[in-house]
């Protein structure tokens, strides 16, 4: 066999054993398995205050000691209203005294989004970033955009389009995160 060859085959090899190596830990990473990106630790959310429809305002202080899942969405985006339906179901199967869910919109048709919401049979809080700055805080470049917060305001995930978040892989993320913290 030529020098060449054996050199191929030693490089493929040892990217197979890398490979085989790597997996177990990346198959025990439920981030993974929902193919959402893991922020760098140390990265805290911004502090915002936020209107909900029915024009209570939504403070991030208020939150600590829960795990909060931020999706930002839009009435205009198809994928966005794909995944609401999901969004909502995952609400109902974790406890409210652990997990937060909510929605932030850009919209500004405070009727439109009532309407919307109802089209879709869904019950979610909606918060409105009229001035785009919790959108610009969280990196938001493309809808939806979902973020998890751990319980100390750390962010923890971050998912780019849309997800089937009543799956057992969202599920084990926000248990993931409730029990471990990160």
């Amino acid at each position: 066999m030529p020098a060449s060859m054996k050199h191929t085959v030693i490089a493929m090899a040892l990217s197979l054993v890398s490979i085989i190596a790597v997996s177990p830990t990346l198959a025990g990473d439920p981030f993974v398995s929902l193919k959402m990106s893991r922020l760098p630790a140390g990265s805290m959310a911004a502090p915002f205050d936020l209107a909900t429809l029915d024009g209570k305002v939504v403070k991030s202080s208020e939150l600590a000691g829960k795990v909060v899942l931020v999706n930002f969405w839009a009435t205009w985006c198809g994928p966005c209203k794909e995944e609401m339906p999901s969004l909502a179901r995952l609400q109902q199967q974790l406890d409210l005294k652990d997990f937060v869910m909510l929605t932030v919109t850009t919209d500004l048709q405070r009727q439109g989004i009532a309407h919307f919401l109802s089209q879709l049979g869904v019950s979610l809080p909606v918060l409105f970033d009229e001035d785009q700055e919790v959108s610009r805080s969280f990196m938001v470049r493309g809808l939806p955009t979902t973020i998890v917060i751990a319980r100390d305001g750390a962010l923890v995930g971050r998912a780019v389009g849309p997800r089937a978040w009543d799956s057992p892989e969202a599920i084990a993320v926000m248990r993931h995160v409730m029990e471990s913290g990160k």
